[in-house]
């Protein structure tokens, strides 16, 4: 069948199979056919397919245990983020580490060890995992953590299913009073400033920050920073709110087909950038807004992936360490400008330290940008890799 990831390139004809039993991912192991686990396809490109066989794990969708006291939960790795989310946020319970989309699975935020708006405080996805078991090389289960089979837990974290079939996991949750986000809005005219506004804001739990990538001369990066902590029942006393309101059933936007090319033109890009920037510039700059507007903005779109047309897109993330991350990113910037092709979502966020094996941060300033696909914006990654190469900095392989 034809398999593709969430940017819907490349497509691939591919052999899956969809096994709802252990000993069956331990048979197709043993056959030793070279294969991938996969879950919901939400990483941008193949990471996660195999020609000659790729396993979907969604079969494998339960929550097996929760302890109210300590906040553990035990999952089968096809569990998504959003079904532990709906379960027990209204308890008070919230991940530590979140992607950009709650439609993933846990078996993937630990394959891509996977980052949020709070690295820079709190890590990635891996530091509140406990323990992992691992269908190995040689088919048997081994059970994965800090004090046993350590080598193979850290490889595995950040690992993107190289080690083997994550089947279960076991993981913290954090606890939170209500299920808002106290929001700021911080404006930065330039590159400097926002980086110098991401320094001073260290003890924030959540920040990240939307950049302009076809501004030149002194707008140069100009980006809107949001700062986010997580709201308590105090925040809400002036406010009707609810601590944890129930979900409704929302109008969800759905994009229902391949946009034209043109729709992300330069033109039309700068003219987004523009009116963006402006919106959000003369808005309430702090504001209570619910998790999923914080978080998950574009999970509310149904197929946003359309908005870049037939041919699909690409998504190229970079971090560039700390000592390199202000002449890395303005050299990256000067050749997103020079090339004309501007990123319709650019994101940048701080990175802290983290000590793993082989995961994608590292201390610095991470910068995802999206493209369009076509042989323009593929020699331009060509040129993007080059200038990360040069800098010191890593490439994020979800």
């Amino acid at each position: 069948m034809k398999l593709k990831g969430w940017g819907g390139y490349p497509e691939l004809d591919v052999n899956v199979s969809n096994p709802n039993l252990i000993t069956q991912i331990q048979e197709q192991i043993k056959q030793k056919n070279n294969l991938i686990a996969r879950g919901n396809g939400r990483s941008y490109g193949d990471s996660s397919i195999s020609k000659a066989n790729t396993i979907s794990m969604l079969n494998f969708d339960k929550i097996l245990s929760f302890d109210k006291e300590t906040g553990e939960l035990v999952a089968e790795s096809g569990v998504l983020l959003k079904n532990i989310i709906e379960k027990y946020l209204s308890a008070g319970w919230f991940p530590y580490v979140s992607p950009g989309s709650k439609l993933v699975t846990v078996g993937g935020m630990v394959a891509a060890d996977v980052h949020g708006k709070n690295h820079h405080k709190d890590g990635s996805f891996g530091r509140y995992v406990n323990w992992i078991d691992l269908i190995c090389l040689d088919g048997n289960i081994k059970r994965c953590s800090r004090d046993e089979n350590s080598d193979l837990f850290n490889w595995t974290i950040g690992g993107m299913g190289l080690t083997g079939v994550i089947i279960k996991i076991s993981m913290n949750l954090r606890k939170v009073e209500t299920s808002w986000i106290k929001k700021k809005t911080l404006i930065a005219d330039n590159l400097n400033d926002a980086i110098e506004i991401f320094e001073k804001n260290m003890e924030c739990t959540y920040t990240v920050a939307w950049i302009d990538s076809l501004k030149e001369g002194s707008s140069k990066g100009r980006s809107l920073i949001f700062l986010g902590e997580h709201a308590k029942i105090e925040d809400l006393k002036q406010t009707n709110l609810e601590p944890f309101p129930k979900a409704k059933n929302k109008i969800r936007k759905i994009i229902p087909f391949y946009f034209p090319k043109w729709i992300l033109s330069k033109m039309v890009v700068k003219i987004f950038n523009t009116l963006f920037f402006f919106i959000n510039k003369i808005k309430k700059k702090e504001t209570l807004v619910s998790y999923e507007n914080f978080f998950y903005p574009l999970d509310s779109i149904v197929g946003w992936n359309k908005i870049y047309g037939k041919k699909g897109f690409v998504q190229f993330q970079c971090v560039i360490p700390i000592n390199n991350s202000r002449i890395g990113l303005e050299e990256i910037l000067e050749c997103l400008y020079k090339s004309g092709s501007g990123s319709f979502l650019s994101v940048l966020k701080r990175f802290g330290k983290d000590q793993t094996n082989i995961s994608f941060p590292m201390e610095g300033y991470t910068l995802a940008l999206d493209f369009p696909l076509n042989n323009k914006n593929l020699n331009l990654l060509d040129e993007l890799d080059r200038i990360t190469v040069k800098y010191g900095g890593r490439f994020y392989l979800a």
